[in-house]
């Protein structure tokens, strides 16, 4: 595919952006250890240092590695010129047109955008039509903006192409 790109220099205004985790969740664990640990001074029992540290720095291992595979995978990010939906970016020039939730074309067995299989649990499919006709999903959480600001952006793509200015002018 002549217009999908795995790398792509920051360009232009970022419309829409989800990060697929936060990295305060990696706290929640420590967090919870040292609760456990404040109960029981309080309590005035011998508290357990080497399970509460090693639960601690277990809880946190697993923590990070899931945000940082949430945010390489599930993260989403539209700039004036490219869809990133986790490593796959897509040049906004190379869709066609959102499509509505009750459009007549099959969009919902179009293959989604992303190394994932499918569309992220928790997430919801936006049918697009690329301009080769290919019909793909992208999808977020907050769809609704994602749609709105996908959009615009293919709007403004028209219209700069029509006019032969770039993007970023």
């Amino acid at each position: 595919m002549p217009d999908r790109s795995d790398t792509v220099a920051d360009t232009g205004e970022v419309l829409f952006a989800e990060p697929g985790a936060r990295w305060r969740a990696v706290a929640y664990g420590p967090l919870i250890c040292l609760l456990l640990l404040a109960a029981e001074l309080a309590a005035g029992v011998t508290p357990h240092w080497f399970a509460l540290l090693f639960c601690a720095a277990l809880i946190t291992g697993f923590g990070v590695l899931q945000v940082y595979a949430a945010r390489t995978h599930v993260s989403v990010e539209l700039t004036e010129d490219y869809l990133r939906n986790g490593p796959e970016t897509t040049p906004v020039r190379s869709i066609a047109a959102v499509l509505p939730a009750d459009a007549d074309e099959p969009w919902e067995d179009g293959r989604a955008l992303g190394e994932l299989t499918g569309v992220p649990r928790r997430r919801t499919a936006i049918g697009l039509r690329r301009t080769d006709g290919e019909l793909v999903r992208t999808w977020a959480k907050d769809h609704r903006a994602l749609r709105a600001a996908l959009t615009e952006a293919i709007a403004r793509s028209d219209r700069v192409g029509e006019t032969g200015e770039s993007a970023g002018t």
